[in-house]
Parts: C-alpha cells; structure tokens; sequence
C-alpha cells in the first residue's frame, strides 16, 4: 500500500478531539503512516505533547500561530523552550504571519517579535518549522533572509504564494506543502506554482479539520458526528462505504456546507488533486512526497521516522 505522509494538521483541535483516536485509524488503515500535529498557543501544547506519547504516528509540533499571539502568557517562551526538552521528537509549528482579515486584528509587530523568535530557536534546535503565511510574503521573506538559511528546513505549510517567489524561498531552505486549500487558486496559477517548485521540496498535507478538498462528496472521508452534515452524510467513509456512496446520487449532488470537518484521511484528494496538475502518477508523487516528509522529520532526537512506521503499520492496520 502506498504510504503517505500528512504534514501539517491539528487532530488536537476541540472540533475533532474526541474523534481523534478513529480519525487516526481510519486515515492510518488508508495508508497515512504520519501526522505533523501542529499546536497553535499555549493551551493545546500538553495535548499535542501527549498524542505524540500515545501514537506512534504523531510527530509533535509546538507553536504559537498568529491568530493567537495576543493571548501568550509572560513565560510563553520558557514553557516553548523546555517543551523541546522534553519532547526531543518534537518539531515547532505553527507560527507565522498573518495579514488577513482574522490577522489584521492583531498587532502585525506583535506577530513578527514571537515569529521571530519561535523561528530563531528551530534553527538552534536544528529542528524543522512549520510556517503560516497569509498576504504577508513579503516580510515572511525578509525575516527568513535575516535569520537564515535553514539547513533544518522550513514548511510554507498550504503554500498559496506566487511561482515567482519559489526559488527565493527553496534557496533558504523551504519545503513547499500542499492542502486543500490549493483547490481554490486559479487552476492555471496553482500549475505553474506547483511546475516551480523543486521535486525534493513538495509536502502534502490536509490541516484537518480545515482545508476539506473541494471534491465530490462520494469521493470524501467525512468525520462521523460532524454537525455541519444532515444525518444520512454523517459517517466518515471507509473504503467499502465509498462504494455505495459512489450510488447514492443525493451524496454527490448535495453542496457541503463551508463548516464541514476535513478528515486526515482526505489526504488521498489532494494527492490526486496535485499529481494531476504536476502531470505526475498518484504513486509516484505519494512516493516522492513520503520520502521529502520522511527526510525533513528525521532530525537528531527524533527517532528514525520511516523506521517506525514499519512497526507501526503492522500492529495498527488490519
């Protein structure tokens, strides 16, 4: 089976918590042998620290992303220094800029000062980082040159930036990943982004629960219990329920509402999705991207990532 690797989500995310433990067998029994589990401040630290104790799965990410840099304690950073301590598998994410409309609400110098900061430490720790970035590429650009090149790497994790800033970017040492986000540029836009990019720097990745591919429903994992779906759309999907739901035409042509939860399973979407664009096999692209994940996780106190997912696939996928 083709293995895959979901660089970035948030399976600690209140939204999906409880489902966690299903959500994470049903993608792993699909053939996704890792999750990048990004925390996004202080509060879901401990819980992204204990998913990655109790799945072999879970290489654990900690982070403070802008959306939240209002809300950090005075000691934010001691508690992110000694969590990597603790926690030598763990990588940091997600951090970033974010000049949107939730990020216009908070203080861009805010952002930068424990972006910064964040970053500076991943390049000590020699450890990967991975980076949130909305209509802020600019500056991204110019903190990256001043505290860079990362030998360790960088994830422009949901890269939506523009084909031209790619090489700028891989020079530095960027890894590009690719949600489902990507099915919202402008087809012909995202095909030359994608063209630009260099082979041993594409990630796939699906930031469940959000970024749900743009998809026929049939072909969709969905999270059982999702409130955003009427009843009868409601459970997530297995391979053999594809199949009937393939038949039940009303699946397909009901529209999804925008709420509706991303399952990590869904990776296979955005494979296709990419694959297509990149004119490349769906094989040969999972290959390929499994291996780039593989390489950029594998850091010094990490354990060696591809080989425990052998263990790992044989103990928990029937």
């Amino acid at each position: 089976m083709m293995k895959l690797f979901d660089a970035h989500c948030h399976l600690q995310d209140p939204k999906i918590i409880t489902k966690a433990p299903q959500l994470i067998s049903s993608a792993v029994a699909s053939g996704v042998s890792y999750f990048a589990v990004n925390g996004v401040s202080e509060k879901d630290w401990d819980l992204v620290k204990e998913m990655g104790e109790t799945y072999p799965s879970v290489v654990p990410c900690f982070g403070i992303h802008p959306w939240y840099v209002a809300e950090r304690s005075p000691q934010w950073f001691e508690t992110f220094k000694s969590l990597f301590e603790t926690t030598p598998t763990a990588s940091v994410g997600e951090i970033g800029l974010d000049k949107g409309s939730k990020g216009r609400e908070i203080d861009f110098s805010d952002q930068v000062g424990v972006f910064r900061q964040q970053l500076e430490l991943a390049k000590e720790l020699n450890k990967p980082a991975s980076i949130h970035c909305v209509r802020a590429f600019g500056d991204l650009l110019e903190i990256l040159k001043s505290v860079g090149p990362f030998p360790a790497g960088i994830i422009l994790h949901s890269y939506l930036g523009s084909a031209e800033m790619v090489p700028e970017f891989a020079k530095l040492g960027a890894y590009f990943s690719f949600s489902g986000f990507l099915m919202s540029m402008n087809e012909k836009k995202a095909k030359k982004m994608l063209k630009a990019v260099p082979s041993d720097r594409i990630l796939l990745e699906t930031d469940s629960p959000d970024a749900l591919p743009k998809a026929e429903a049939s072909c969709l994992y969905f999270v059982e219990g999702d409130p955003s779906l009427p009843e009868e759309g409601n459970s997530a999907l297995d391979q053999d329920s594809v199949a009937n739901e393939k038949s039940n035409a009303s699946s397909d042509s009901m529209k999804l509402p925008k709420e509706t939860l991303n399952h990590p399973a869904n990776i296979h979407t955005v494979l296709g999705y990419v694959a297509r664009l990149l004119d490349m096999k769906n094989e040969e692209l999972g290959e390929l991207s499994y291996q780039n994940a593989v390489r950029l996780f594998s850091y010094a106190g990490a354990g060696d990532v591809s080989g425990h997912s052998q263990n790992h696939s044989t103990t928990h996928v029937t």
